[in-house]
């Protein structure tokens, strides 16, 4: 997308799911999430589990490249469990993955349910074991009596496979259900959030964490806030943030002290007194924070827009931009229908110059930053079944009508469908590539160019 105050170049490459009506609840993704170098992009659904595409090879090498994957690996990351000390079900459904960076011919992910977090480890094999001696190559065990020499099993080639297999499960932390998982850049710790604390972990050791963050008053009755969304810094491995339900985010600093109750920074817009209404706690509340590639912004989705701070300036934000502001005039009904609670990710791109987040109707938002003083370009775009049509075509920007007099392009607000919500999107971190979730489908997008 080009800094043209909104002209797309972006166009449709694949989508992945089925296109029927017809959708199960287990089916329905729930976090997405590509790797480091974004040749392995995964998906988690409500059923708890995992898919992992590969990036097509082929596609690579094509002038101008494509962005097209495909499935790689599909495994059960969570069951569904029952905690019979709170009478509480506890859902399969995947909250988070998160990727470590490569080590090995290995890769390793963390996928989280409500409760427990687990470490996957993701591996191919080309090579079968055969000569074995108390068994036939089909695995049936041989009569001990035939047994008259001993062998040395060999390594043989084979079809290639890939498995995925669990090498740590770390439960038992929470109380409350887990929103969100962050590796730190040391690759050997990471932090879980739920709604009252933040804990610490190694990834070496399951039976124990710290916990870093308690917001949880004495008396219940107390509280005022819970805790959205946290996330370490990318390259300084001392540092995290956190974002609250009151529109709050704390920047800590963990060598400060051992519990970090009291923060380094503490970001917050003053509210206007003459706009406030019976929504606005609702409406301010952030669901998600995440910090920019290069650890200078941060950026903070609330209901109905982004904003993008830097960190060396707590009073206000930089930049923000309105997401669907359109939607202010329908907060009562959005409110009757639950949608105003709706939790919306945000992400940036791998230059850190563009930012994605979802919107309804299967609509998504792309906007670019105005760092180098040019205009500010706003995108939206759809992610629908009938781009699936049109491979490699520009998609067309969709258009909102924000009053009565409608314009043949534009789409009234009231003939909006809050079923179809994006709330899941992803950015290859080296490429113009975005992978979106629309119900149990996954788009996938790229720059024309």
């Amino acid at each position: 997308m080009a800094g043209n105050g909104g002209e797309t170049t972006w166009c449709f490459s694949q989508v992945k799911g089925t296109l029927e009506d017809d959708v199960t609840e287990a089916d329905l993704i729930s976090c997405v999430e590509f790797n480091h170098d974004g040749e392995l992009l995964a998906t988690g659904d409500k059923g708890g589990r995992v898919v992992i595409f590969q990036r097509d090879p082929a596609s690579k090498q094509c002038v101008p490249k494509k962005g097209e994957y495909n499935v790689y690996s599909t495994f059960q990351s969570h069951e569904p469990e029952f905690d019979y000390l709170k009478s509480l079900e506890i859902e399969e459904k995947i909250n988070k993955i998160r990727w470590l960076k490569r080590k090995n011919q290995a890769h390793f992910l963390l996928s989280t349910n409500d409760k427990t977090i687990k470490l996957w480890k993701v591996s191919e094999r080309d090579k079968r074991v055969t000569g074995y001696n108390t068994r036939e190559e089909s695995g049936r065990a041989r009569d001990p009596a035939r047994i008259t020499q001993l062998r040395v099993p060999t390594w043989r080639p084979a079809e290639p496979m890939v498995e995925a297999s669990s090498r740590r499960i770390f439960a038992n932390a929470h109380t409350y259900h887990i929103n969100s998982i962050s590796l730190n850049s040391d690759q050997e710790t990471y932090l879980s959030a739920d709604d009252l604390r933040i804990n610490l972990w190694h990834l070496e050791i399951t039976d124990q964490s710290f916990n870093i963050v308690d917001i949880k008053p004495a008396n219940m009755e107390e509280l005022t806030e819970v805790i959205t969304a946290a996330e370490f810094h990318p390259t300084e491995c001392n540092l995290f943030v956190y974002s609250s339900s009151k529109g709050t985010i704390r920047l800590c600093d963990m060598r400060a002290a051992a519990l970090c109750d009291r923060h380094a920074k503490l970001f917050e817009e003053p509210e206007d007194p003459h706009a406030r209404s019976f929504f606005s706690e609702i409406i301010s509340s952030i669901s998600d924070v995440k910090l920019s590639n290069s650890g200078r912004y941060m950026m903070s989705r609330d209901y109905l827009g982004l904003k993008v701070w830097d960190l060396r300036m707590e009073t206000k934000p930089v930049e923000t931009y309105p997401v669907h502001e359109y939607l202010r005039s329908k907060l009562c009904s959005l409110y009757e229908n639950d949608c105003i609670f709706d939790k919306f990710e945000c992400c940036w791109s791998g230059d850190d110059q563009r930012l994605m987040t979802g919107s309804y109707n299967g609509f998504f938002r792309v906007f670019e930053r105005a760092c180098s003083g040019g205009r500010r370009g706003e995108l939206t775009l759809e992610a629908a079944r009938d781009a699936a049509a049109r491979p490699r075509q520009p998609l067309r920007p969709r258009r909102v009508a924000t009053t009565a007099k409608r314009k043949k392009d534009e789409i009234s607000v009231d003939c909006l469908d809050f079923n179809k919500k994006i709330l899941h999107t992803a950015w290859h971190p080296h490429e113009s590539i975005i992978a979106v979730a629309a119900t149990n489908n996954l788009f996938i997008f790229q720059d024309k160019f």
